[in-house]
């Protein structure tokens, strides 16, 4: 069993902000995986399935980014996992829009949300499939008004196209492991 865990913020308010490309993702992996993610519980929304012959439990937690680790925490205990069979999709502000990076361990790099989930678990050997939002194109810009904004038209073909990738990047580490994604996904970049 894997966990899968998209993270972001529960609302329309939030919906297609850049702080919430892992619930765009994790969405994106049900939809074509046939999984519905209408269950309750885990403090979040989840569906069961398989996704490249891997049976797997997909969430969005429903507490807010910054207690995500609540969500995540309850799923991962319940389902008797190990720091390797967790996967959570986010957003990363030090990595250009477009660029998707697939890596196994590392700190929080001020991400609140991956913050809370390493407290809660207790560790932070997790995989993790960080999703380039950018920073904002003003050094003065507000972070947070671009973290919770939404993406331009003009962004949107290049956020389908990275979507994609990602969700070709999950195929392949349930398939062939972390490091053979790492070696694919970690060297191609949108431009």
């Amino acid at each position: 069993m894997k966990l899968i865990v998209g993270l972001g913020n529960p609302g329309e308010k939030y919906r297609q902000t850049r702080h919430n490309v892992g619930f765009m993702l994790a969405e994106r992996l049900a939809e074509r995986a046939g999984i519905g993610l209408k269950k309750k519980g885990y403090s979040g929304l989840y569906g069961t399935g398989r996704i490249a012959q891997q049976q797997l439990t997909l969430l969005l937690p429903q507490t807010f980014m910054n207690l995500s680790g609540t969500s995540v925490n309850a799923a991962y205990q319940a389902l008797g996992l190990s720091p390797g069979d967790l996967i959570v999709l986010h957003d990363d502000l030090d990595l250009p829009f477009g660029v998707l990076r697939i890596k196994t361990g590392g700190g929080h790099g001020g991400h609140n949300g991956l913050r809370n989930i390493t407290s809660l678990l207790g560790c932070n050997d997790f995989i993790r499939l960080r999703l380039g939002i950018g920073r904002p194109e003003h050094e003065q810009a507000d972070v947070t008004q671009h973290v919770l904004g939404r993406y331009t038209r003009e962004q949107l073909p290049v956020l389908n196209e990275q979507l994609d990738r990602a969700v070709d990047a999950v195929h392949e580490m349930l398939l062939f492991g972390v490091q053979a994604a790492m070696n694919i996904f970690n060297r191609a970049d949108l431009s």
